[in-house]
């Protein structure tokens, strides 16, 4: 599409006039009501509104020329006449050909025909027109304004839109209360087809195919009749959720149940239940969902047996068989294995092989098992549950996108070497605020060569310049992807007030700077976005961020507060006060949300607590986290909180090396009501001091570092003696490396400092294949920088000893002995049965160390997994003696992706994100 002409290019719009739309009356009916959006399309674009053909009259000059091959009498006329070459499409699922064909009948200069495959291939291509020409799929999902354009020309050509590596694309809404019924009840007065228009319209948009649809305390029939049959009409393929069997819904079973939910016991009365579904539904495409879980997507009840749920399908198949047509006959039967159901099909339960088996992901975005060779034979073929959002253990997440793409792309990357590309369907809670991960999911399972791994930054990118325009497009993409990877590395309702550390490597400090640096980025962009771009902004960029932003400044607020208290500041309450104003701004940005934004439009959008969780559930109101108040000393009193200490009781100190040339501070602080004078003097020369005196009120903190152009070589130390007028001096002692090799400059690799070395995966010295089987880089993946996985991701497990790819990181130790090393990777499941998540270790030339990662893989495990998005492993090294060494990482298993590796001499000071990267000279790959 261009604004400008080109030779032989098609004119859609121009001078005043547009090309005519010309649709076979006797094609789908989905395919005319879309190409009623696109007529409507074309004048949201231009202000002018294309005429659309009746039967009466005949077409002339330039038209858009619609139609399904088979259905459309036109598109067969030209196809049979050889002026259109289908033959790339023709009998595909869901592909589209568009092309410019000159004179296609009498009285029409030439045509801009769209042709598809089938119903929706026809459709897609419809909508792809409609977003090319300027019309987001998120026009009125996430208010995305229509740029005007006064011309509209098609470049000729040939483009096709092959059939999709996914067949069966889809969303589930789910955990849809408070916030999606809310609004949902007050815009629609229900889940009924108004309201669905609008999602299957998106849907198709997205060249998406498949819903699941919301069944908290709804039934998508039932509620409305009109439900079904338009959905049918759209071309959105239905399915009902992994525990609501045979089309009918769990809220179904509740007004119209008999007797217990218990197959054994009440077998009459449930095929009777599924028998009037299938009825039902029998002429709409759906997918059929098979088996059964216990009432209310709980467990089947203790003692259930493998030879019970074969007979439930059994039963099910034969229920089906009696209510047969062509549509029911073609329908997907899908078997969900969800949960314990897997544990069923471990231990031997069998469904036939037509059946698609839907594994699914550990409900926090990792996939438990993917199908075998022989599994990837079965005619029914396999697809993947995921979730964006999930209500359930450790805890809820429901309330704002914290699904980074770059993950998201890990595993269903997985998904498709693994064959499991039958049905992807993903959880995505209220639909809003998940629009961004939505779009990067659909696309995916669409077109996968198209975003690879290296394409994710590339897709946020070109995602912004729809949405905002090119102008923009950059900084947007990166706040986009700078939010979801700070949400990604811990969720907005995992967080507490000693989830990042107050005292060590300045983490909450880093943190906190981290989204006020974020937020800043995206309120100074926002007084650019045009006025009428401004919700859109809000919605897709701005809110996220802001939101997020203050939820993580009020627990870090709120834990500064308990921490001063305990040391005795005189200031403590001030945080306090903080936090206070913090959940205010939580509660305002929520009001702006639901009643400022688009004039009310998303009224209850924005209704989900988020803030004050103590256990797996959603709290009923937002609670602010627990704050102290304090009680200031009658006369100014001085004290000191020296970096890393937390007011300990011990001798104070401060360490620095030259390799990292750290600085570090002092607080002086105010334990009293008014104000005292303080002096700080230095023993050494090589010790710079920001401050060395001054009046402290409340606090003052003094930054101090080293001139290493003054430091002695080796190891020296010296004081600080910090002095309150009038009163006694407290002295901090200052340490200091210098070592005589290796010469900071010369160095190879990383260096040790304060007993550790940490090391980002991506940072290794060499990288060294086997065969065709390599480390590489995913880009923005995980809590710190990217991740390094094995690739292909099917290659097959090395076992110890044998030649392998490894990532070797060269570094200097100073001490020897007894090292620990935490390698810190994704929190992927051994999707391979029989399998674990293997890699080895070694140092230098020591014989490689084999580690599982699920070595220990209780529920408590995987739920500390989840939480932090990361799993720790921890292997014990011997260093045998100072100076250089090379860590190794071998591969064993495929699914392994390596964030951080951390090396230390003693105990770690506790952290969430592990210590920063250490000092490293060049890197040699």
């Amino acid at each position: 599409m261009s604004t400008t002409p080109s030779k032989d290019g098609f004119t859609l719009a121009a001078g005043g006039h547009t090309a005519m739309i010309d649709v076979d009356r006797g094609d789908y009916p989905g395919v005319i009501r879309a190409a009623h959006d696109l007529q409507a399309d074309i004048e949201r674009v231009t202000g002018l509104s294309p005429h659309y053909l009746n039967d009466k009259e005949s077409a002339r000059g330039e038209v858009v020329l619609i139609g399904t091959i088979s259905k459309s009498a036109i598109i067969d006329r030209l196809i049979r006449e050889h002026r259109l070459d289908v033959s790339t499409v023709q009998g595909k699922w869901e592909s589209t050909l568009v092309q410019v064909v000159e004179k296609p009948m009498p009285g029409v200069a030439r045509a801009l025909v769209i042709a598809g495959s089938d119903k929706r291939g026809t459709i897609f291509g419809i909508y792809d027109l409609s977003e090319q020409i300027g019309v987001s799929p998120w026009y009125w999902w996430a208010d995305v304004p229509v740029v005007h354009k006064n011309a509209l020309y098609i470049t000729t050509g040939r483009y096709i839109q092959g059939e999709p590596a996914v067949k069966y694309r889809g969303i589930f809404l789910n955990d849809e209360a408070p916030a999606l019924t809310g609004w949902v009840n007050a815009a629609y007065g229900g889940y009924n087809h108004k309201f669905y228009e609008k999602v299957f319209e998106l849907l198709l948009r997205l060249k998406a195919n498949y819903l699941w649809p919301a069944m908290w305390n709804s039934t998508f029939n039932e509620d409305d009749p009109e439900n079904a049959r338009l959905a049918d009409e759209y071309g959105v393929v239905m399915g009902t959720s992994h525990h609501e069997p045979m089309l009918r819904a769990q809220q179904e079973w509740k007004r119209h149940g008999t007797g217990p939910w218990d197959y054994s016991t009440n077998a009459e009365v449930l095929d009777k239940f599924w028998s009037d579904g299938i009825e039902r539904n029998k002429n709409f495409e759906s997918t059929i969902t098979l088996g059964m879980r216990g009432d209310g997507d709980m467990p089947m009840t203790e003692g259930a047996n493998i030879a019970l749920l074969e007979k439930i399908v059994a039963d099910q198949r034969n229920i089906l068989a009696q209510h047969m047509t062509p549509t029911l006959n073609a329908d997907p039967k899908v078997w969900a294995l969800y949960k314990e159901v897997q544990a069923y099909y471990e231990k031997g339960m069998r469904v036939p092989d037509d059946v698609t088996l839907l594994w699914c992901d550990d409900n926090w975005g990792n996939i438990r098992r993917l199908p075998t060779p022989e599994e990837r034979k079965r005619s029914g073929g396999a697809g993947i549950y995921y979730h964006f959002d999930y209500v359930g253990d450790p805890r809820n997440y429901k309330w704002i996108n914290t699904n980074p793409i770059a993950k998201v792309w890990e595993q269903m990357n997985l998904a498709l070497a693994y064959g499991a590309n039958r049905i992807w369907i993903v959880n995505v809670g209220d639909l809003k605020p998940m629009e961004f991960p939505i779009e990067y999911f659909l696309t995916l399972a669409r077109n996968p060569e198209r975003w690879g791994k290296d394409q994710t930054q590339e897709f946020t990118r070109l995602w912004a310049e729809r949405e905002f325009g090119a102008a923009q497009a950059d900084e947007i993409a990166e706040l986009v992807t700078r939010y979801t990877q700070y949400n990604g590395r811990r969720k907005p309702e995992l967080l507490d007030t000693d989830t990042f550390s107050l005292v060590n490597y300045r983490e909450a400090d880093r943190v906190e700077a981290d989204w006020k640096a974020l937020l800043a980025k995206a309120e100074t962009l926002q007084k650019l976005i045009p006025q009428e771009q401004q919700d859109a902004y809000f919605e897709l960029v701005l809110h996220p961020i802001k939101a997020s932003a203050i939820v993580n400044e009020l627990y870090i607020t709120a834990g500064r507060n308990r921490l001063y208290a305990k040391q005795g500041r005189a200031d403590a309450g001030d945080y306090a006060a903080q936090a206070r104003v913090l959940f205010q701004a939580d509660e305002e940005l929520t009001n702006e949300y639901n009643h400022v934004l688009a004039h009310g439009k998303w009224n209850h959008m924005m209704d989900q607590t988020h803030l004050g969780y103590t256990y797996w559930q959603e709290p009923p109101l937002n609670v602010m986290p627990a704050v102290s108040e304090v009680q200031p000393l009658a006369e100014p009193r001085m004290g000191l909180d020296v970096e890393g200490s937390a007011g300990a009781l011990g001798p104070l100190r401060l360490s620095f090396d030259n390799y990292q040339r750290q600085s570090r501070y002092v607080d002086v602080f105010n334990r009293g009501v008014g104000s005292f004078h303080f002096d700080a003097k230095v023993s050494e020369p090589w010790i710079l001091l920001s401050t060395t005196g001054g009046q402290v009120s409340k606090d003052e903190r003094i930054d101090v570092s080293v001139d290493w152009s003054k430091a002695p070589l080796g190891k020296t130390d010296g004081e600080i003696t910090i002095t309150q007028a009038n009163s006694a001096s407290v002295r901090v002692r200052v340490e200091a490396l210098r070592p005589k090799s290796p010469d900071r400059d010369a160095l190879e690799g990383f260096v040790e400092g304060d007993g550790y070395v940490s090391m980002e995966a991506e940072h290794f010295t060499k990288a060294m294949s086997h065969e065709d089987v390599h480390w590489d880089r995913i880009p923005e993946y995980g809590a710190t920088l990217s991740g390094m996985s094995v690739f292909p991701v099917t290659a097959a497990s090395v076992m110890p000893l044998q030649s392998t790819a490894t990532l070797e990181y060269r570094m200097y130790l100073f001490d020897s002995g007894s090292f620990n090393l935490e390698t810190i990777i994704g929190p992927t499941l051994n999707f391979v049965p029989g399998r674990g998540l293997r890699f080895t270790v070694a140092l230098d030339d020591q014989q490689p160390q084999l580690v599982d990662a699920l070595e220990h893989n209780s529920d408590k495990d995987w739920a500390t997994a989840v939480s932090d998005s990361v799993r720790r492993v921890e292997t014990k090294l011997t260093v045998d003696h100072p100076g250089y060494h090379t860590l190794k990482i071998g591969v064993v298993d495929p699914g392994v992706v390596l964030e951080k590796l951390v090396l230390s001499a003693g105990a770690l000071k506790p952290s969430y994100l592990g210590p920063p990267e250490s000092f490293h000279g060049t890197l040699a790959r």
